[in-house]
């Protein structure tokens, strides 16, 4: 490969490859098929932007029945590789999830304050169900018991990036595998 088409050759260790990925995602479609049973209602599928994008994508495909999308933003972290404490919502559902089947999608479930937060503030807006799909969870870095549903991989308490997840403001989250980030600060 050219340096241009390993861009990330030096900075990134591949953690767990794009196959690896594609299988696991499979597996959570079909565990999550099973679970909901049916084609209806809907699942409404609620993304944590911006790092789940490609796994709430790539699992939306793999769930055989039918969802809805709805996208929030919600931060701990703004630029930093560190959660601040500090949780806001950037960004709003623009549905109402009253009496609906929930599934938050989240790239990582790091020190469960974001997701602690949530599912306190989802509660008070009445859905039907909520459950957690996490791509990936760190529980050495849990500050705060989050019970997930859905697990695509249990990870060391190392910083990664890639498959949607990003270090300083968005760069590396094209990457098609998840990668511990050993490069410099910038």
């Amino acid at each position: 490969m050219s340096k241009i088409e390993n861009y990330w050759a030096d900075d990134v260790e591949v953690l767990i490859d794009t196959q690896t990925l594609d299988d696991r995602i499979s597996a959570l479609g079909q565990e999550i098929t099973k679970d909901y049973g049916g084609l209806e209602p809907p699942i409404c599928l609620v993304g944590i932007l911006k790092g789940s994008f490609l796994f709430m994508a790539d699992l939306a495909r793999a769930i055989e029945r039918h969802v809805t999308c709805e996208f929030i933003a919600i931060s701990s972290y703004g630029d930093s590789t560190e959660s601040s404490g500090i949780v806001q919502i950037t960004r709003d559902l623009t549905e109402s999830i009253e009496g609906k089947d929930v599934l938050i999608v989240e790239d990582i479930v790091d020190t469960g304050l974001t997701m602690s937060y949530l599912l306190e503030n989802f509660r008070t807006r009445k859905p039907r169900s909520v459950k957690i799909c996490s791509l990936l969870v760190k529980p050495e870095n849990a500050q705060r018991a989050v019970d997930v549903d859905y697990i695509g991989f249990t990870i060391p308490n190392k910083f990664v990036v890639g498959y949607g997840l990003d270090y300083h403001a968005g760069r590396y989250r094209n990457l098609p595998f998840v990668g511990v980030y050993c490069g410099q600060e910038i």
